[in-house]
């Protein structure tokens, strides 16, 4: 497996999570288990996403504005998951807050599968994509684990 099927595996995850959140209403057994899942599955890719993808391409020219583009959208989505952990479950502004954070999600995941992956493969090796989606897994699961 190379760092871009790992990622999408991850990014798939994220999609389903994401839609099945803003299905839920009120405050729900469902929409707190969601809730849960969907921020721990966020929190541990992004750790290791940008240790073990986008690091390695803030090092070359035509992926650095990209990497750090995604890092700050990282920020954007772990600023609405911390809203929504400070928002009632019943009320309608979290379910507000969910859809902000569900279109940031597709489209975070949009501009990496559509764009960034088509750059970071002009320049990793065969050989780094490799190395950088073990990596990334074993920083993934670990990074799961703390959750």
């Amino acid at each position: 497996m190379n760092i871009f099927e790992a990622l999408r595996t991850s990014h798939d995850t994220q999609r389903e999570l994401a839609d099945n959140l803003i299905k839920t209403s009120g405050d729900s057994k469902e929409r707190d288990l969601l809730f849960k899942e969907l921020k721990t599955e966020l929190a541990a890719h992004a750790a290791a996403e940008e240790r073990f993808f986008y690091v390695p391409l803030i090092a070359h020219d035509i992926t650095q504005e990209p990497s750090r583009h995604g890092i700050a959208e990282h920020h954007e989505m772990d600023e609405l998951v911390e809203k929504l952990e400070k928002t009632d479950f019943s009320s309608p502004a979290w379910l507000a807050v969910a859809k902000e954070l569900h279109h940031k999600v597709f489209h975070h995941l949009k501009d990496e599968e559509q764009g960034i992956f088509q750059l970071a493969g002009k320049v990793l090796s065969e050989a780094e994509k490799l190395s950088l989606a073990k990596g990334y897994e074993g920083e993934f699961v670990s990074q799961r684990l703390k959750a």
